[in-house]
């Protein structure tokens, strides 16, 4: 495992995080009237801004975990295309873990409705995928002779 490809394969997967993250809430308006139809569950606009910080802070050690897993699991070099199936895969895996361990979780014990749930599947799933494969093109382990 390369230290230093997990941190730039981290660090590209937690920007790809926020990009699509942020381009799902601008392109699906519905998403955040979802989101806002409780209040006693999800904090307003300012409430989160105040936690971002540590919420950030966190995602990114969440992400450098999951890159260490990906790396620890392919000690093989190869391209940039295997690269890519690889990270796809282990984002389909990791979007499947946060349907099962967020989403539906939350669905079951937060009192929010249907709607929100599907709706949370779909952009997470998504997300998780692209930090998979983000993670599969910047992650390559160092060739051995």
């Amino acid at each position: 495992m390369n230290i230093t490809r997990v941190v730039f394969a981290s660090l590209g997967a937690f920007v790809a995080y926020f990009v699509f993250g942020g381009a799902v809430f601008v392109l699906l308006p519905s998403l955040k009237t979802e989101f806002a139809k409780y209040p006693a569950v999800y904090r307003d606009h300012q409430g989160q801004v105040s936690h971002m910080p540590v919420g950030m802070a966190f995602l990114l050690i969440a992400i450098a975990a999951l890159t260490v897993l990906y790396a620890q699991s392919h000690p093989q070099p190869r391209d940039m295309a295997s690269g890519a199936v690889a990270g796809l895969t282990f984002g389909v895996l990791i979007g499947i873990f946060v349907l099962g361990a967020f989403v539906v979780h939350n669905f079951t014990n937060l009192q929010i409705g249907a709607r929100l749930a599907a709706q949370q599947a779909v952009a997470y799933f998504a997300e998780w995928v692209i930090v998979g494969l983000v993670i599969g093109l910047i992650y390559r382990p160092v060739a051995r002779p």
